[in-house]
């Protein structure tokens, strides 16, 4: 009888617990940013926060941790707890610094596919308005007349940025110099300032600087002209074929995290996405939310597929060092 007592007693006291861990969230989720505010993964961060929120019913917060091109963050968020409280909002700097930099970390086994936050958007190539570059053609003849000279600002080293620096001197014979930034938002802004002659920049990041006025768009680098900047060349458009740089931005866990965790991370995700107000925010910045079933699996086999795309333009790169 006695033990019998004692196993009901101690099967209570041990309910609670375990009642505590199948429950998720209980407490503060983190989606941690590996670049600086304002840039390509901040903003559809903090546009998708407030609507994961209100569905996973406790707070969940955007954090920033930049540096060394998005690896300080990824590094971050791969030691943290596989518990499911702290999320990488991931972005293509994951499946193209270990081309570059060195990187302790394999995105692709250390981290767990939450799924994609959206496809796009493109890179758009600024300079400043008050500048007397009207076309990438006056941008190539100042930079071959001023070798030594004329410059880019990047969001880092082995970022979309700076891979685009890296093919237009390949396809143009230029020299321009890179320098490196801690992110997008401070690059673009060193352009906004006249520290640095242009820049290529993900559109949401300058979208407001160019509905100021402050920033002249000479050319943006996806397949088509946008449907907001009907004016803009393409890249292919001013004499460079295959110039071509989309981004993605997504969502993923350190590995380990409870498949029942990611479940829900995704489906919480979806149903954000799904929302209106998160469409009506992230479209107008070139973003487009995914069509196809957004899966974990679906979401790690692109990431596979892109590795393996940015391998191909590393070959045109003079950063780039075998993996």
């Amino acid at each position: 009888m006695m033990p019998r007592l004692i196993a009901a007693i101690v099967m209570m006291l041990l309910l609670p617990f375990a009642a505590a861990r199948a429950e998720f969230p209980d407490r503060t989720v983190t989606l941690l940013v590996s670049f600086p505010p304002g840039g390509l993964t901040d903003i559809p961060a903090r546009i998708l926060a407030p609507e994961m929120q209100k569905r996973l019913g406790h707070p969940v917060i955007v954090e920033n941790k930049a540096g060394a091109s998005g690896v300080t963050g990824g590094s971050y968020v791969v030691r943290s707890n596989a518990d499911g409280y702290t999320l990488l909002v991931s972005a293509l700097s994951e499946v193209q610094n270990f081309y570059y930099i060195k990187v302790p970390y394999d995105a692709l086994t250390d981290l767990v596919p939450v799924g994609k936050i959206a496809d796009g958007p493109t890179l758009v190539l600024v300079v400043n308005s008050k500048s007397s570059f009207k076309s990438v053609a006056d941008l190539i003849a100042y930079a071959k007349a001023h070798p030594t000279d004329a410059n880019f600002a990047t969001s880092g080293v082995a970022t979309t940025p700076a891979i685009a620096v890296s093919q237009l001197n390949s396809l143009a014979g230029t020299t321009f110099q890179e320098i490196p930034y801690k992110g997008t938002g401070p690059a673009t802004s060193a352009v906004v300032t006249g520290d640095v002659h242009a820049s290529f920049v993900f559109y949401p990041s300058a979208k407001g600087l160019i509905d100021g006025g402050q920033l002249r768009v000479l050319a943006v680098t996806s397949p088509q002209r946008m449907k907001n900047m009907p004016d803009i060349p393409t890249m292919e458009e001013a004499g460079f074929k295959g110039f071509q740089h989309m981004a993605f931005v997504g969502l993923s866990a350190p590995k380990g995290t409870p498949a029942s965790v990611i479940a829900k991370l995704n489906r919480v995700l979806n149903e954000s996405l799904n929302s209106q107000a998160v469409r009506d925010r992230l479209e107008p910045l070139g973003m487009t939310i995914p069509t196809a079933p957004n899966t974990p699996e679906a979401y790690g086999k692109y990431l596979a597929e892109e590795a393996k795309h940015q391998a191909e333009l590393a070959k045109l790169s003079q950063h780039a060092s075998p993996r």
